[in-house]
């Protein structure tokens, strides 16, 4: 059977093969590479050429009807995508193949994108970390700015919000302080609101994980379930840095020093974005260095870096499949205010 990836066609058909007739069809080999562990999971499976190694396509799965929701909205999205983006971005973004049955679900073909995931050298020799941080950061920084620059639409006030400070009042309602919370934020998202930045795509879930490399140059970015056609570009900014600082001290036992990275010690959970945001350091410079150049890029003040934080941790906290995650974010939160 042939190893190649089958010709694209319109991921809406009737009836759609099951997982395993599709996979078998194609020739090539399966292997399970990420499982959520959300509430409500995805399973992504890699299709690998039996000859030469390589990844061919990539089937997100989900395990509840809610997962379907949102891998039909990722389907929706890349469809759209190919008609905002540059052709030199176009590579880097999965294309829709089709749609297929996994146990009732619909589930998704996408072709596999190129790179290795961002996160297999994360957390990597001690004593290479700022390099390695240095790297990371400036790989994602100019990805960025070629996304939002080639997406630019007309300026809008910052709206870094999104609804988070009403779904934080919903959604952590036992909570005797969140009432004082969403009052401070309101006044941070107040703040942000008397400047203005272009509308731009945004990817909307653009951390470490979901970020492909090769030789210092992202070539591939992943999941975009979370996207918008035009959006708050520095939502992504903001979610790169925060994810990227919250897992530093994660090999770390608490109260430990945390190798390569001078005056972090690992200890209360999000101890690393509370670091960067107000510890002194390479890292802590290179992490609001990052938001305040966006912010510049984009026409805004680089002075607003600690408001766009402060309403990207609200948004995970908000936003979050798992309850405890998101717990953990309002508490973070919580200490940044």
């Amino acid at each position: 059977m042939s190893e190649a990836a089958p010709q694209l066609v319109p991921p809406v058909e009737s009836p759609a093969p099951t997982l395993a007739e599709f996979v078998e069809s194609t020739g090539l080999a399966s292997v399970l590479v990420g499982v959520s562990k959300d509430p409500n999971a995805k399973v992504t499976v890699l299709l690998v050429s039996r000859t030469t190694g390589r990844a061919v396509l990539a089937v997100k799965v989900p395990t509840t009807t809610a997962a379907a929701a949102v891998v039909a909205a990722e389907r929706r999205a890349l469809e759209a995508l190919p008609r905002r983006l540059p052709h030199d971005l176009l590579g880097s973004v999965p294309r829709p193949v089709r749609m297929v049955d996994a146990s009732g679900l619909p589930a998704l073909v996408t072709t596999a994108v190129p790179g290795a995931p961002m996160s297999r050298d994360y957390l990597g020799r001690p004593a290479a970390a700022r390099a390695r941080a240095a790297e990371h950061f400036a790989a994602a920084g100019r990805w960025l700015e070629r996304l939002q620059t080639a997406t630019a639409a007309a300026r809008a006030p910052i709206e870094v919000d999104t609804g988070a400070a009403s779904a934080l009042r919903a959604r952590f309602e036992d909570d005797p302080h969140v009432g004082d919370d969403v009052a401070r934020l309101a006044e941070v998202s107040a703040g942000l609101r008397e400047h203005a930045v272009p509308r731009t795509v945004v990817h909307g879930d653009l951390w470490f994980g979901n970020l492909l490399l090769d030789r210092g140059r992202i070539v591939g970015v992943v999941d975009w379930e979370a996207s918008s056609a035009c959006g708050e570009p520095l939502r992504d900014v903001a979610r790169f840095v925060i994810m990227y600082a919250l897992y530093l001290d994660a090999r770390t036992r608490p109260g430990r020093r945390v190798r390569g990275l001078d005056g972090l010690r690992a200890g209360d959970w999000g101890a690393g974005v509370a670091f960067a945001v107000d510890g002194t350091g390479w890292f802590p410079e290179l992490f609001r260095g990052f938001v305040r150049g966006a912010l510049d890029r984009l026409g805004a003040p680089p002075e607003l870096w600690r408001s766009v934080i402060l309403a990207g941790v609200a948004e995970v906290a908000a936003q979050t499949d798992d309850p405890a995650f998101a717990r953990a974010h309002l508490r973070l939160l919580r200490r940044l205010l």
